[in-house]
């Protein structure tokens, strides 16, 4: 669906070939860590732990870093029995793990859960973790992602992404809504039912607000917010700017106190930054060229723009007072919709090749530019999880357009979202706090 690239020059550049980028192996040769997980050891309440335990597993092997053991090959208990003792190592490296998780569950008063569990390095006999979750009826998925995202974090040094959410837009009840969804594409729902155009949504660092694009007011695009926990005001943003400007899209800075928003002056799209409850809105693009698709630097001192100023959409960067402007992509004539990730190494974006458009990775100091995903069909609007392991983006391969994710080397490609309307834009969100 490209009712938007009329609006905000969306899509992407030919460039030239070159290697793909480095990536960091954790662990070189393998292809997953391969953990035991046992039935974790249900308590007082009886509760039913099957859930947590497939939850936990499937959580583990969605961050394509994991192997789940059958059960029926353990040479060890399937069940945990004694949660303080030392574990005996050499029955579980036999079956060839890395890594185990036990645990228990108990009911409290109030129908409350307590979950306690231990993750174990089988080779050296080590125990790396210990740590508990509460929760209540129902919380076992919950709770089984945030101890795969833990494991991950032991194993690897940084935390999995099965916790987090992904927001975009869908049209599968017949008009651009805001939908929210897990990283695995579970669990979707609507945020927004204004039967309107709705687009671009933006998390904010915390997670409990969706900064989004709609035209619910006036019939022209704005911004408004929508939030859970009662931190933020929902509604429309940036109500000190003139209304009858459009306002075509807005992204949080990594802190949360200012919005890039990409307003219309004189006709021409350029990019302000304000303070997030809309006052001391401060201009910093001035030019009679289209100025969109503003990314922050993840320490927020810079800023990453699309700009037609040379004739066509370049992508550039410059500080985020707007001074220090510079052109960032050169090959190719079309390159659009850049992507910070959350480690600062890679800026992602979209580059069209042949009519179609892929997803490229440049580096910002080096300029080391390289095809991630590549298909004879479109592949649009990339953004990276919490950790810069993967992207997700939205792909018509199939025809409808849908969700994917892939990982930072370009492997482990999976459509999360199947064909319920158009679903597009993706954005993902930060860890849970």
């Amino acid at each position: 669906m490209r009712w938007f690239a009329l609006l905000l020059l969306f899509g992407a550049a030919a460039t030239s070939a070159q290697e793909r980028p480095a990536v960091v192996v954790t662990r070189p040769g393998a292809s997953a860590y391969k953990v035991a997980i046992q039935q974790f050891a249900p308590g007082s309440g009886g509760v039913r732990v099957e859930p947590l335990r497939g939850a936990l597993s499937d959580a583990l092997e969605f961050s394509g870093l994991f192997e789940s053991l059958d059960p029926a090959a353990f040479l060890g208990p399937r069940v945990t029995t004694s949660f303080e003792s030392q574990i005996p190592c050499p029955d579980w490296r036999q079956i060839g793990a890395d890594a185990l998780v036990e645990g228990r569950v108990d009911e409290r008063s109030g129908d409350e859960l307590l979950v306690e569990f231990r993750v174990w390095d089988v080779a050296r006999c080590r125990r790396l973790l210990r740590k508990r979750y509460r929760g209540g009826p129902g919380d076992e998925r919950r709770i089984g992602h945030l101890i795969a995202d833990d494991v991950v974090e032991a194993f690897t040094g940084r935390r999995g992404i099965a916790s987090t959410e992904i927001g975009f837009v869908s049209t599968r009840k017949g008009h651009a809504e805001i939908h929210v969804m897990d990283a695995d594409g579970a669990r979707v729902r609507a945020a927004t039912a204004n039967r309107t155009i709705n687009a671009f949504p933006d998390w904010s660092p915390d997670g409990l607000a969706l900064l989004y694009m709609s035209y619910q007011y006036r019939r022209s695009p704005h911004l408004f917010l929508i939030s859970r926990g009662g931190r933020y005001q929902p509604g429309r943003m940036l109500r000190s700017l003139d209304p009858t400007r459009s306002v075509y899209r807005g992204v949080f800075d990594p802190k949360g106190l200012r919005i890039a928003a990409v307003v219309s002056v004189d006709g021409a799209p350029e990019i302000y930054v304000v303070d997030v409850d809309g006052q001391n809105p401060r201009r910093l693009t001035r030019n009679g060229a289209i100025d969109v698709s503003p990314s922050w630097s993840p320490d927020g001192g810079r800023m990453a723009f699309v700009s037609d100023r040379t004739g066509s959409p370049q992508i550039y960067l410059m500080n985020s007072d707007g001074s220090g402007v510079q052109r960032l992509t050169f090959d190719g004539g079309y390159n659009t919709a850049p992507s910070w990730s959350p480690d600062g190494r890679w800026i992602a974006y979209e580059a069209r090749v042949q009519g179609q458009f892929d997803i490229w990775l440049i580096d910002p100091e080096t300029r080391t530019n390289a095809p991630l995903v590549t298909h004879p069909r479109s592949d649009e609007n990339p953004t990276w999880s919490p950790d810069s392991r993967h992207l997700a983006f939205h792909s018509t391969r199939r025809g409808p357009a849908d969700i994917y994710i892939v990982g930072v080397d370009g492997k482990n490609l999976r459509r999360i979202t199947h064909g319920e309307g158009e679903n597009t834009s993706p954005d993902w969100g930060p860890y849970p706090r």
